[in-house]
C-alpha cells in the first residue's frame, strides 16, 4: 500500500509520463470532505483488453517492468479509493490517450494522510518523457482558498534545466510559496 495519496498520486500520473504522451494533466482538487485528483494524458492509451488488465494486480505486460510479475498501481488506487469511501473512473482510448480519476472521503477512517502536495509536484514536474506536464491545484477547506496552475515549460524558460541544483531549489521554494498563500484579510490595506 501507499503510505499517503501523494503516492498514489505520483504512482499514476508517473505511468502517464511513461506512457508516451507529449502531454500530461494533472488536476488536484481538495476540499475539507474531498481529496480529488484527475490524471490525463495523450499516450498510447488501452483497449477494453488492457484496461481489465491493468485494474488486475496480477496481471503486467512485461514492457515497462521486464523484471516485474505483478502490477500494482491502478489496483492499489482502486483499492484505496473504494476503501476510503471514495470512488474511480479510468477512461481510455487506444493511440489518444488515458484519463483516471479517483476522489477519498476525508472524513473516513480509512483514507490515507494528503502527504506533501509540493513535494510531490516538484517530482512530478521533473518525469522524463512529456514535453509538457501541466499541475493544476484548488484547495477551499473553508480556511483556505488556493488555486493555481504551474507548467513544466514555462518553469524551464524561467529557470533553465530543471535538474540542476539552484533550478530545483527555486522551484521547491516557489511550489511551497503558491502553496502555502494565505487570503489576505479584506480589513487589511
Amino acid at each position: 500500500m501507499h503510505f499517503t495519496l501523494c503516492d498514489l498520486v505520483t504512482d499514476i500520473t508517473q505511468n502517464a509520463a511513461e506512457s508516451g504522451a507529449d502531454r500530461v494533466e494533472l488536476d488536484v482538487r481538495e476540499t475539507d470532505k474531498e481529496f480529488r485528483f484527475t490524471v490525463r494524458d495523450n499516450g498510447k492509451g488501452m483497449d477494453q483488453d488492457e484496461i481489465e488488465r491493468a485494474k488486475d494486480p496480477f496481471m503486467t505486460d512485461g514492457i515497462k517492468h521486464p523484471h516485474r510479475k505483478v502490477g500494482l498501481g491502478i489496483p492499489f488506487l482502486i483499492q484505496t479509493a473504494l476503501q476510503s469511501g471514495g470512488g474511480w473512473d479510468l477512461q481510455s482510448q487506444k493511440h489518444r490517450g488515458t484519463t483516471i480519476s479517483a476522489w477519498f472521503d476525508m472524513a473516513n477512517m480509512d483514507t490515507p494522510p494528503v502527504g506533501e502536495l509540493p513535494g510531490m509536484f516538484r517530482t512530478i514536474l521533473l518525469f522524463a518523457g512529456p514535453e509538457e506536464i501541466l499541475v493544476r491545484r484548488s484547495l477551499d477547506d473553508g480556511v483556505r482558498n488556493v488555486h493555481y496552475e504551474v507548467c513544466k515549460s514555462e518553469l524551464t524558460e524561467v529557470l533553465g534545466d530543471l535538474e540542476e541544483a539552484g533550478s530545483l531549489i527555486l522551484m521547491d521554494r516557489y511550489l511551497h510559496s503558491i502553496e502555502e498563500d494565505e487570503p489576505e484579510d479584506e480589513g487589511q490595506e
